[in-house]
């Protein structure tokens, strides 16, 4: 049977790092449960923010939480009402202070061509699907977009699932230009979505490749 390999996972701290970023060998179950609980609450909450990644990262009395978007202003809101309202869940959330939690920081970073980036290419691609676009038509205009930066040198789609409600699910994919998986310096972002279709869940799959990365 096929190994399969995260893109990502597989190029750490050659061309990536860690989403997670602390090291507490006597408390690393807990720490671990709380990024955890940090990002699925994250998720939920600023699903229409265009949200890129969450990096955590962790100090002597202090969280800082990085987040990567397409649409920083609604994650901000007016005169950073939005990110207070987030620090007041988050701790909420999080233990006291007395198990170890630190004062929460929270970083906003703009992403300026959503293009460019695989998490979000699958987030729009699993909206179009869900909104009953042909899911031939969402790989190929994703794909064109994608392509259409030249800093982009090959990129891969993939959709999997009961394509157009069909009664046996099936992958369909579309590929251009280069993509060597098995290249570790190879600069390539990864990005996963879900679309829930009335007729069951649809995968989606990117792979930007952006050239090689030498140290």
């Amino acid at each position: 049977m096929t190994h399969k390999v995260h893109p990502k996972i597989f190029r750490i701290k050659d061309t990536s790092d860690w989403n997670s970023r602390w090291l507490n060998k006597k408390k690393f179950s807990q720490y671990l449960k709380e990024d955890f609980k940090i990002r699925k609450f994250l998720a939920k909450v600023l699903k229409e923010a265009g949200l890129e990644k969450i990096e955590i990262e962790r100090f002597p009395g202090k969280i800082n939480i990085i987040i990567e978007s397409a649409r920083p202003g609604l994650i901000i809101g007016r005169g950073g009402e939005g990110v207070e309202k987030l620090k007041r869940k988050l701790d909420e959330i999080l233990p006291p202070a007395k198990e170890g939690k630190g004062e929460i920081k929270i970083e906003i970073r703009e992403i300026r061509d959503p293009w460019t980036r695989a998490n979000l290419c699958s987030q729009w691609i699993a909206s179009r699907l869900e909104k009953r676009v042909g899911y031939r038509r969402c790989l190929k205009q994703a794909l064109s977009k994608i392509m259409a930066h030249k800093e982009i040198k090959g990129a891969r789609v993939e959709v999997s699932g009961r394509l157009d409600g069909s009664e046996h699910g099936r992958r369909q994919w579309l590929k251009e230009g280069q993509l060597p998986r098995q290249t570790l310096r190879a600069d390539i972002d990864y990005g996963l979505a879900q679309a829930f279709c009335s007729y069951g869940v649809v995968g989606v799959k990117v792979w930007i490749y952006k050239g090689e990365k030498f140290e």
